[in-house]
Order: C-alpha cells, then structure tokens, then sequence
C-alpha cells in the first residue's frame, strides 16, 4: 500500500455523527498504516490503495454503529485483518467486541492491532466461530465478507441463541442469498430482515446490512 492517509484524511470519510470521531479516525489510520506494512510480506487484504482501504474496512465497518450501540457483547466472526470489529470497538468503548479469526497468522495480526492501540474492549480468539458458539454467547453476532448467506446461517446458527441476533455485512445480490437461504432459515426458525442500506463512496460498492434472529 502506497503511503498512508493521515487521520484527517480518514476523519474525513466517517459519518459524521460517528462518536469521538477524531480518536477513532486517529486509531484507524494507525490500523491501516499496520495492515499495509504487514501486507507487503502476508497477503491479508487486496486492498492497496489508502483510500480505498479507509473506505472500504474503516468507513465500511463503522458505518452502521448506530445498530452496535447499547450492546453488552458483540462477536465478530472471521474478521480478518480485524474488520469490522475493531474499527466499532473504537468507536462504541461500552461494549466488549470479541475477534474470531481461525487463521493463526491473522488472528496475530489482530492481536498486534489491539496491543499497539490499547483497544481495552476488544479481544481475539484463534479459533472457529462454531466452536466458540457452542462455548460463549453474545448479544450480535456480526460478520463482514464471510460467506454466503446459506454457508454463513448454517455456520452462525449455533450462536443464535434466545436473545442473540446476526447483523451481517452483504454486497450486492442480498435479496437473492436471502431467497436462498429462505428455506434453511425456516427449519432453524430464523428470520432476515435488511435494517440498513447504504452506499461507500467513489463508486465502490452498495451495502446492506442483514439481520437473523429467532
């Protein structure tokens, strides 16, 4: 990644009633100045220029805070380089944001993330989503580029527990994985509902925002 923007420049692109959003756009830009150096040796994103990077992790993943606030605990499944559950963690210092990351060399990464930031709310774990489902509950269960919605209910259903809903970031064709899914959601007695869409800036892409609860 060619050089980084600075937190201005990051605090620029983020909602404007994001709270404490100079902290958090200052945090931000350090993430992304990590993920660049590490991503020259460890290929963890395929995101290479700094602006598209602020606006597709950081912008991305705090963008919907507003569905995150009040919550006592959040997991966030398969975060990768840790979207969107640092950015948020940041962003809502009330709520304990868990990290769930397989991959060892990921899951480090993260791990290096929040030691040099101090993000006190926030912590990882190197191991599979259903086997920390079967352990742990959590009040949002959120996940971010994971995978189709009827690979991601079948996947994410052990953790949908009374009480617990998902709130997963999709792409384009939302409409579509949710009809696919249709009938699996209905034998674990789950529903779909998009409570948010939005679009990132410089043409890079439409969201929704997806809930699952019992």
């Amino acid at each position: 990644m060619s050089a980084n923007l600075t937190s201005a420049e990051v605090e620029a692109l983020l909602p404007a009633d994001l709270p404490d959003r100079e902290r958090v756009a200052f945090a931000a830009a350090r993430h992304l100045q990590l993920l660049g150096e590490i991503n020259e040796v460890m290929n963890l994103t395929r995101i290479t220029t700094p602006r598209d990077a602020a606006i597709k992790h950081i912008l991305d993943s705090v963008t919907p805070w507003k569905l995150f606030a009040g919550a006592k605990s959040v997991l966030d499944a398969g975060t990768g380089p840790g979207f969107p559950g640092l950015p948020l963690a940041l962003a809502l210092p009330d709520t304990r944001f868990t990290l769930a990351e397989s991959t060892g060399k990921k899951a480090r990464f993260v791990e290096s993330v929040i030691a040099d930031l101090k993000i006190a709310n926030a912590c990882v774990l190197a191991e599979r989503v259903e086997d920390i489902g079967k352990r742990d509950r959590f009040e949002i269960v959120t996940a971010r580029a994971f995978a189709p919605m009827p690979k991601a209910l079948k996947m994410l259903a052990p953790l949908l527990k009374k009480g617990t809903r998902a709130l997963l970031y999709k792409g384009p064709g939302v409409e579509d994985e949710i009809t696919e899914a249709d009938r699996e959601g209905k034998s674990l007695g789950v529903k779909f509902e998009i409570v948010m869409r939005y679009e990132l800036p410089d043409g890079l892409g439409a969201r929704s925002i997806v809930q699952i609860a019992r």
